[in-house]
């Protein structure tokens, strides 16, 4: 579902990986569809691999996605302008064991910003499998 997506320390939006160089990655950017190398020094963090805590065992962001998503009808979600109580109440439908100690108004934010720019480029699609069959396979012999 969130395959090859990526954010980027100190870059707004996420960007989709686009092809490998020498000595970095070409990445295209979602918000604007420029494209840009990201470099081994750059704080990369792949889409697939972030989870949110929650009280029990952490959750996969693309299944928070999901979970926003089937609440929205597949729109989009809540202004991330709101205020943080809004954010907080709005989160917590969407992930009622969230940890509140851990997870900050910053984090929900940058999780709706994602989505919603997810959305508009009408990237994202619950039903997609989190991992390829393919994978699964070769990951299984």
């Amino acid at each position: 579902m969130l395959k090859g997506l990526l954010a980027i320390s100190g870059q707004r939006g996420l960007f989709k990986m686009v092809s490998q160089a020498k000595n970095s990655i070409i990445v295209e950017s979602l918000l604007d569809g420029k494209r840009i190398p990201a470099y081994a020094t750059s704080r990369i963090s792949a889409l697939e691999d972030i989870s949110i805590y929650t009280e029990e065992e952490d959750v996969k962001l693309s299944d928070v996605f999901r979970a926003i998503y089937a609440k929205e009808n597949g729109g989009k979600a809540i202004d991330v302008k709101s205020s943080g109580n809004e954010l907080k109440k709005y989160f917590e439908e969407v992930l009622p064991s969230y940890d509140k100690d851990r997870v900050y108004v910053s984090d929900i934010k940058k999780v709706l910003t994602w989505y919603n720019l997810l959305v508009e480029n009408d990237l994202l699609d619950p039903n997609a499998p989190d991992e390829d069959p393919e994978e699964e396979k070769e990951s299984a012999e």
